[in-house]
């Protein structure tokens, strides 16, 4: 074995037990390659070796299922931990599970306000359609006073007279020929 495989294959034991502990559960080989391969570049005859050598020097265990060895840490160098401690952390974790509720609902209602907030005109934009709304309401007054001021106006006598004066087809009876 050349020195830059041996260095490899050590740096490989390091990062797997490293992995195994940190995990704290059960995988198989395939299951350790394909989760560390991407990071370490580790190949997977290289993981099934060292793995191998792990649980022959006992710092990991291997149990067989079948055809398959599954590997984890080995439990007994991990702290006992009392049921006191256990429900301690039981209640830590209901405790921060309803603070990250809590939150999420306050970060829901701060969205929702932003949204309403920036969907809203601003000062400068309102102002400028108030300006805008008045020119418009100035031109519409125009109009009125100019409609008002005009002394020609027809009045409903008048428009009757001139109605009773158009002569339509149906009252002469006239009949257009077919084409």
């Amino acid at each position: 074995m050349s020195k830059g495989r041996a260095e490899a294959a050590a740096g490989a034991l390091g990062i797997l037990l490293k992995y195994l502990q940190e995990q704290n559960r059960p995988y198989s080989a395939q299951d350790v390659f394909g989760n560390l391969q991407r990071e370490h570049g580790l190949g997977k005859a290289a993981v099934v070796k060292a793995l191998d050598q792990l649980a022959q020097q006992g710092k990991i265990k291997e149990k067989m299922y079948g055809k398959q060895k599954i590997y984890f840490a080995d439990q007994n160098q991990f702290d006992m931990v009392s049921d006191a401690d256990l429900h301690g952390l039981d209640a830590k974790i209901v405790a921060l599970t309803a603070k990250v509720q809590s939150l999420q609902q306050s970060c829901r209602h701060m969205e929702a306000e932003l949204k309403e907030l920036t969907s809203a005109l601003t000062t400068s934009e309102m102002q400028r359609e108030i300006q805008e709304l008045k020119q418009e309401c100035a031109g519409y007054l125009e109009k009125l006073k100019n409609i008002k001021a005009a002394t020609n106006h027809v009045t409903p006598e008048e428009k009757e007279q001139e109605e009773v004066g158009i002569e339509t087809d149906e009252d002469y009876k006239v009949t257009l020929p077919d084409p």
